[in-house]
């Protein structure tokens, strides 16, 4: 018989949730210690739970749980505080840091390190959301999975020119081209120096940047489409 596991004191994020039976939530948390973990806080869709208001996406809490199998029962989770509500782009881009975490980080497997930069992004979108975070995000979650980019170098081992350009190999690194070419994966030397040292101020590389790390995620998640990616694309031509 598989041995009932309880955890208590851990912090951690909401990523989603969704109704379960009429008074249940089934919670998808990103924890510092556990990784993704599946919860199901029960009554908290009940007007006087004390959880109800608790269990929001982007705001930091303790919680613990118990249980065995996939699912665990939540039995405690206490807001932290700390933390300003996220809106307009910023609400947006945050859900799209939780798409990926639900797409790419696999159940159960603990990632400390990427956790304090999800906190620490979300702390910077409450005074705003720029761009060159969302790559940041994106570039410490590829890392943290195995995905790490080749920057430095070429295929061949030969430091990156940044007047050269470069097609990105997935997997591979990136190969030195005799000119610039048409490709989504097409990148100039400076764009991948500048994505190696999270320098965005040259609008090039940050436009490279966005569409060599779009290519390489859709890689990884099966070319699946991310909901957040298109509601906000959607309400940027309403606007």
């Amino acid at each position: 018989m598989t041995q009932r596991a309880k955890v208590d004191g851990q912090p951690a994020f909401v990523l989603h949730a969704h109704p379960y039976s009429e008074t249940s939530l089934l919670i998808d948390l990103f924890s510092r210690d556990h990784g993704r973990v599946a919860v199901l806080a029960r009554g908290a869709r009940r007007p006087r739970s004390l959880m109800r208001g608790i269990l929001q996406a982007f705001q930091p809490l303790e919680v613990g749980w118990a249980g065995r199998g996939e699912v665990h029962t939540l039995i405690r989770a206490e807001w932290q505080g700390g933390q300003a509500p996220l809106s307009g782009k910023a609400l947006f881009c945050g859900y799209y840091l939780n798409e990926l975490l639900i797409n790419l980080l696999p159940r159960q497997d603990p990632h400390s390190h990427l956790f304090a930069i999800y906190g620490e992004t979300l702390r910077r979108f409450a005074g705003g959301a720029h761009e060159s975070d969302l790559r940041c995000f994106e570039r410490a979650l590829l890392q943290e999975l195995g995905y790490g980019l080749t920057l430095a170098t070429d295929v061949d081992g030969q430091p990156v020119d940044e007047q050269a350009a470069y097609a990105y190999e997935i997997e591979r690194g990136p190969v030195r081209l005799a000119a610039a070419g048409a490709s989504p994966l097409a990148v100039s030397g400076r764009t991948l120096t500048d994505l190696a040292r999270a320098d965005f101020s040259d609008p090039r590389s940050l436009a490279e940047a966005k569409q060599l790390m779009r290519v390489l995620i859709g890689h990884y998640t099966g070319g699946k489409a991310l909901a957040s990616r298109r509601i906000f694309r959607e309400l940027q031509e309403l606007s």
